[in-house]
């Protein structure tokens, strides 16, 4: 970030800080858009003239749908947002495709996507949907652009609907202990991913030793296990570097006291496709079942139309990412994943499998783990021969006996996999602890000292109440473990390279 850009994000959290103060709603809403419209002019005033346009021109066609709520006009208004998005994201690539002697206006070779753009687009595409459904939504003018340049969303999400953040915008509220001890201990946790497990995935602890240097492999190619290792570090650092991201915008606006719709819940630990798409970018997965899935699966009763939409639906979700082959065949092929998931559960209802109940979850969960680490693939690939290439590999047994990565990254993806999960089990033992401690202190009462040796286990638990209370209503005990990693990470950093790792910008600005 640079440093005009940090002025101006330090400006617009003072001036966040100071609209919280204030009793009138119009005079704060006027501020925070304010505060909003500075922070996102950094990335350009065209770019800021860009979303003020796509929100005047929304509010528009809500109001007609409001008055008329017909298919007719709906299907208008989503053509306004899918023309002005196709022609910043679209059309760019596929003029780099025309002929050099093309005669083209200048001005369409200098076409830059607005930062953020298509996800401040679905959310004006939600409200439409709403209004078409009659949803009881009134925004004033104000309310709406603040809907839509929110500054902790208006750059990569989560995608927020209207329905929830209107009722927050007119809500007089103070700042309290709670929301600041919540949103500083997401802020922290997504720094921390963000900005070091990310980097360590991408960039190894070693030059050359991670994940961006094993897709850069392209002269010896890939053994089996590459390929699968590979599929799994992106996956991580996909996750790391946009969910650090999530929790570090989430963890801003509670900070002011703003909910905002929560975008991943460890969905390494889903035991089907189904469940892993209701777990991984869960504002725009929820966008797709909710806008697209529903509605199109519901048009017709043929048994197998859902699976068509199954597919549909996701390929959709794969070009909402950008017009390239890979992101098209990555949500095409986690729509085949959902249909073979729900005919899976079709034949096992007409033939059932009798086996232990934990052996059952376990391949389920190491199937869908594999086959979605696979998708990455796709995902992350230069291009569509190398995606094909190295998918192919990775069903071939004899290219297990090759091995075309650094030593240290074979132990690099296992540790970093393994300690996610570690972590994961850690941190619901300490909330099951301190949630345990908590209602001791609730019957103990106040904190009393035995006169006498503490030999009874209840004494015991109202002194161990009383000591981890704090840590269990503001949730700061795993502050303590996260300065350990990232010590540890600074000095391998040190220590293998001679300087700190690079950070990569975040992933998800591109799309």
């Amino acid at each position: 970030m640079t440093s005009q850009s940090l002025i101006s994000l330090s400006v617009a959290v003072l001036l966040w800080a100071v609209a919280w103060q204030l009793h009138s709603l119009k005079v704060r809403q006027a501020i925070l858009l304010a505060a909003s419209y500075l922070f996102y002019a950094n990335w350009g005033i065209g770019f800021l003239a860009v979303l003020i346009a796509s929100s005047l021109m929304n509010y528009a066609l809500g109001i007609g749908l409001r008055r008329q709520p017909t298919a007719g006009r709906l299907w208008m208004s989503v053509a306004c947002n899918v023309v002005l998005l196709s022609f910043f994201k679209y059309l760019p690539p596929l003029l780099e495709g025309a002929p050099a002697h093309a005669l083209l206006p200048d001005f369409l070779h200098r076409i830059v996507m607005p930062v953020g753009m298509s996800f401040w687009t679905f959310q004006g595409l939600s409200y439409l949907f709403d209004m078409y459904r009659e949803e009881e939504l009134d925004p004033s003018l104000l309310e709406f652009c603040l809907y839509m340049a929110f500054w902790p969303t208006v750059l990569a999400g989560p995608v927020c609907r209207l329905p929830n953040m209107l009722p927050q915008f007119r809500r007089l509220s103070r700042f309290n202990l709670a929301d600041i001890s919540v949103g500083a201990q997401r802020l922290l946790q997504g720094v921390m991913m963000k900005t070091v497990l990310a980097q360590i995935l991408a960039y190894g602890l070693s030059p050359g030793s991670g994940v961006t240097a094993g897709f850069d492999q392209m002269k010896s190619g890939w053994g089996g296990l590459d390929v699968l290792l590979l599929g799994i570090g992106f996956g991580f650092q996909l996750f790391f570097d946009f969910a650090g991201y999530s929790h570090m915008v989430i963890g801003a606006a509670r900070l002011f006291g703003m909910q905002l719709e929560e975008n991943f819940d460890r969905p390494f630990y889903a035991l089907t496709p189904s469940i892993f798409w209701t777990r991984w970018h869960m504002s725009l997965s929820f966008w797709i079942r909710d806008y697209i899935f529903v509605p199109l699966a519901a048009s017709r009763r043929d048994v197998w139309w859902p699976y068509v939409v199954f597919v549909l639906a996701m390929t959709l979700f794969g070009l909402w990412h950008a017009a390239k082959a890979t992101f098209i065949l990555w949500g095409a092929y986690h729509g085949l994943l959902l249909v073979a998931h729900r005919l899976g559960q079709r034949i096992k209802r007409r033939h059932p499998i009798t086996w232990p109940a934990s052996l059952g979850a376990l391949l389920s969960w190491a199937g869908t783990f594999c086959f979605v680490s696979l998708g990455w693939i796709f995902f992350r690939a230069h291009d569509l021969d190398q995606a094909l290439t190295m998918f192919r590999t990775a069903f071939v047994p004899s290219r297990y006996s090759q091995f075309a990565l650094p030593t240290a990254f074979y132990i690099l993806i296992p540790v970093m996999t393994i300690g996610y999960f570690i972590c994961n089990h850690t941190e619901a033992f300490l909330l099951a602890w301190s949630a345990r401690y908590k209602e001791a202190f609730k019957k103990g009462g106040e904190l009393r000292i035995p006169s006498r040796p503490m030999g009874s286990l209840a004494e015991v638990d109202i002194i161990a109440a009383a000591l981890f209370n704090f840590f269990s209503e503001t949730m700061w005990w795993w502050l303590l473990p996260m300065v350990f990693v990232l010590s540890v990470f600074i000095s391998l950093a040190i220590f293998t390279q001679g300087s700190a790792i690079p950070v990569t910008p975040f992933i998800y600005t591109i799309f």
